[in-house]
């Protein structure tokens, strides 16, 4: 949870200042997602960033199962900023599906980089085209995650039924690539950034044939039921070991959110550290290269964006409202 003395001034000898004064420290939670994701291991490289670069701030990340946990947690004031998906954070915000109960009073810092959805299967599963999951044992992501919320959306749109049609589990990442090797599961769904490092593992499984499953088409019907959230997108052939075909498919954007009671200066803090460090971020995982000015427009996040976060961008030349 966000704590602080005073509100942190911009500037460097305010941040000496800072630095300077013990009761300034601003102590952040970042929730993240479960360790074999991307937002694992992008959420500790920010919370590292934060820590190591802006004096009088200390930041930790934890694992979660995801967007819609994330959003929760932002909910419950257990967590001051995380990583989720456009459509999750989007229900949050207006109060609607998993948060009919309440909105959740979220902004955007920045939109981060594409989220692709992975329906991932094995040769001798008989799984060669999205119809053949019917009666099939899948996995549609842990409970209270966004690849839940999504596979149902593509299911949806795909003409099949998420309780009737198969055999459901609700594994993260990492447990789904494991029940496959075991033969205790036949596919699943992830949405994440490239590569997840399940999905190479179970690619490097030896005797393992990694197939990943087209579903590009359900794009057009998921967004005239829930709005422009989801763009036809590819996953590059080799892109994982054994995948030898590109891999057409739909994807979402991810977005860095925070709380709307933030503070200005500490948002505009963080979204300068994470741009002004993201060479650093790059070195954790590839998909930091995606942290770009370019993508930082209203069309790309369907909330608002933090007034921290817009004054940084309108230094750099981005208009924001």
């Amino acid at each position: 949870m966000l704590r602080f003395g005073r509100l942190v001034l911009i500037g460097s000898a305010a941040l000496a200042a800072l630095a300077a004064t013990a009761q300034n420290k601003v102590t952040l939670s970042v929730a993240t997602g479960p360790t074999t994701g991307v937002y694992y291991p992008l959420g500790g490289g920010i919370a590292n960033v934060l820590s190591k670069h802006v004096p009088g701030y200390a930041a930790n990340a934890e694992t979660t199962a995801g967007s819609v946990a994330n959003l929760q947690l932002m909910n419950q004031k257990k967590s001051d900023l995380a990583l989720s998906m456009a459509d999750a954070a989007w229900d949050g915000f207006k109060g609607q599906g998993r948060f009919a109960s309440g909105a959740v009073p979220v902004r955007t810092l920045m939109v981060a980089y594409p989220n692709r959805m992975h329906v991932v299967t094995v040769e001798g599963t008989g799984i060669n085209s999205f119809a053949d999951l019917k009666g099939k044992r899948v996995s549609t992501g842990a409970a209270n995650s966004a690849t839940e919320l999504m596979a149902a959306r593509v299911l949806e749109a795909m003409g099949l039924d998420m309780e009737k049609d198969i055999k459901r589990e609700r594994l993260d990442p990492g447990k789904s690539s494991d029940a496959i090797k075991d033969k205790k599961l036949d596919a699943y769904f992830w949405v994440g950034g490239i590569p997840t490092a399940a999905v190479t593992d179970l690619g490097a499984t030896p005797g393992t044939k990694l197939k990943l499953i087209d579903h590009a088409d359900a794009v057009e019907a998921m967004n005239k039921k829930y709005g422009p959230l989801y763009v036809k997108d590819t996953i590059a052939a080799k892109s994982y070991p054994g995948q030898e075909q590109p891999n057409q498919v739909a994807t979402v954007q991810n977005l860095i959110i925070a709380r709307d009671d933030m503070p200005v200066d500490v948002a505009y803090n963080i979204v300068k550290t994470i741009f002004d460090k993201r060479d650093e971020l790059i070195l954790v995982h590839k998909e930091a290269a995606n942290f770009d000015l370019k993508w930082q427009t209203q069309a790309a996040s369907p909330i608002p964006y933090h007034p921290g976060a817009i004054k940084y961008f309108a230094e750099r030349g981005v208009t924001l409202k």
